[in-house]
């Protein structure tokens, strides 16, 4: 393929990584108008954030092992379908337990778009160094979605109704579709064995029980019997998922590649990225427009310094993961991911922005210096046949990284904002109590009620409470993503290897498993 269509096919998968990138700022940016508009609560909110995530990430292997099978191309097509379809009906949905649902349609849609752009993205760049940029590129739609998504979705917000931030996903949708009909070219594994359907089966079912389970822990109790029966028959299907896989003559994933650092410890490392960015976004939007009173629009203007930043960051880290090796830059980028979220921790309503933008680049250049480095090592690690499960890894680390940055996070803030609200006045009506008792951006709705009804010193000591109880939680909860980031740099010091492994002498990739009987002592190239 000439290099004019090798840049328009990256066009046409980066376009499509945006699209879902896109939908999760947008969403995030609305969660305080659905307070307002639908009276969603605190756990509603999550689920309307979860509901996707659960969605994606259990179907995420199958759906890059079945693309690797049936064609990654038109795999894609129907994922970009399925989301368009389901960003349309959630335009016309009405209320919260409507919404969730349709989030979960717009969830299958991106399990299977997301590692279908990534595997075809591998199997056009095959030399390491054009791939490290595409990968650049491709990693850089993160940055763009923080950017844009608030932006329109704040802009819509001020001049539509909440649905309309979901119907302008439908025509990004049709027009990436249109470009990848035209542009994309078809590929798959053509030596593809039949579906391991017991193994889509299982990977479906452990994932899903997993992801499920850390949502529903803050509400049930970390420690009460249905969580920590969830998490044992997660555990368990897992277990019979890795026993199969092993045995199975066509896998549908080949488990041996985790014996690969390379592809492990990279796997980790997007994982701890999400987790604490994830768990972060969830509160920032609230503390951005609830406590620092800015506008859906203003809010998204103003996270353009952390958009600027990952999307320089993850092109800049690319290559420099090429020079001096993904060790160091993956560890330095969760460094600066730790440093950022101690900032972060100090901040209160009178914090200037001009403080918040040094936190947000510091944030950012971390989350990009991370992710698409990391995720460079990954797609290295397996062979460009097997791109498509290798990629379904990289975003099913993703999204379980983030639904537990979102379940852990938001249940730390849940629990110490709920603890501070006993500092509420006796004398605050009972309908206030309970509508702080919910969310703070219920809270402030409350008070603002209270101050209309004529009494602007009982709305001001709402107010004064519920902000400083969200600043308990927000600054533990931030404390907690900078100890996560934290011990991530430090396993990626210890176990990621600075470079891939040298080629092997039978023409397979490197640290790529060699076939059934293949012994698993896989090469790792000097720290």
């Amino acid at each position: 393929m000439h290099r004019p269509h090798r840049g328009l096919v990256l066009a046409a998968l980066c376009l499509a990584s945006f699209a879902i990138n896109l939908d999760t700022t947008i969403v995030n940016v609305a969660l305080p108008t659905l307070v307002r508009e639908i009276g969603a609560t605190t756990r509603e909110l999550q689920w309307i954030v979860d509901a996707y995530n659960l969605a994606f990430a259990a179907l995420v292997l199958a759906a890059g092992s079945v693309s690797d099978r049936v064609g990654r191309k038109g795999a894609l097509l129907c994922g970009l379908a399925v989301f368009a379809g389901g960003s349309a009906l959630g335009g016309l949905a009405a209320t919260p337990g409507q919404l969730i649902a349709v989030r979960a349609v717009m969830g299958v849609g991106a399990a299977v778009i997301f590692p279908t752009t990534l595997s075809i993205l591998t199997n056009v760049f095959t030399e390491r160094t054009a791939r490290a940029k595409a990968i650049g590129l491709w990693g850089a739609t993160t940055g763009l979605g923080v950017a844009f998504g608030p932006i329109c979705g704040g802009w819509l917000l001020e001049h539509f109704w909440w649905g309309s931030v979901f119907l302008a996903l439908v025509p990004v949708a049709l027009f990436v579709a249109l470009l990848v009909a035209v542009a994309v070219p078809t590929s798959r594994d053509p030596d593809a064995p039949p579906a391991d359907v017991v193994g889509l089966v299982l990977s479906t079912a452990a994932i899903g029980t997993l992801v499920f389970s850390i949502i529903e822990a803050p509400e049930r109790g970390w420690t009460s019997v249905a969580t920590l029966a969830g998490f044992g028959a997660a555990v368990a299907l897992g277990a019979t998922f890795v026993r199969w896989e092993r045995d199975h003559r066509t896998p549908m994933l080949d488990v041996r590649l985790f014996a690969n650092p390379r592809f492990s410890a990279a796997s980790g490392a997007v994982a701890v990225a999400f987790f604490a960015l994830f768990g972060f976004v969830f509160l920032v939007t609230q503390y951005f427009q609830f406590l620092k009173g800015y506008t859906p629009l203003g809010t998204g203007i103003r996270l353009l310094p952390v958009a600027a930043s990952i999307a320089v960051a993850s092109v800049v880290g690319t290559r420099l993961a090429v020079r001096i090796g993904n060790k160091a830059v993956v560890a330095g980028g969760l460094v600066s991911l730790t440093a950022g979220y101690l900032w972060v921790a100090s901040a209160s309503a009178a914090t200037g922005y001009g403080e918040i933008v040094a936190q947000m680049i510091l944030l950012g250049g971390g989350m990009g210096l991370t992710s698409a480095p990391a995720t460079e090592a990954i797609m290295g690690a397996v062979t460009t046949e097997k791109a498509g499960i290798g990629s379904a890894v990289n975003d099913a680390t993703r999204e379980l990284g983030g639904t537990l940055g979102v379940a852990v996070i938001g249940s730390v803030f849940a629990s110490l904002y709920s603890q501070r609200l006993a500092d509420l006045p006796a004398f605050l009506p009972t309908e206030a109590r309970d509508a702080a008792a919910e969310s703070v951006g219920a809270a402030f709705v409350a008070a603002d009620r209270v101050e209309a009804a004529g009494l602007p010193g009982v709305a001001e000591a709402l107010r004064a409470v519920a902000s400083d109880a969200f600043f308990s939680g927000f600054a533990v909860g931030c404390l907690v993503a900078a100890g996560v980031a934290a011990l991530g740099a430090l396993a990626a010091v210890r176990l990621l290897p600075s470079r891939p492994a040298p080629p092997a002498h039978d023409g397979t990739a490197a640290g790529a498993p060699r076939g059934p009987g293949a012994d698993v002592a896989l090469a790792q190239s000097p720290t």
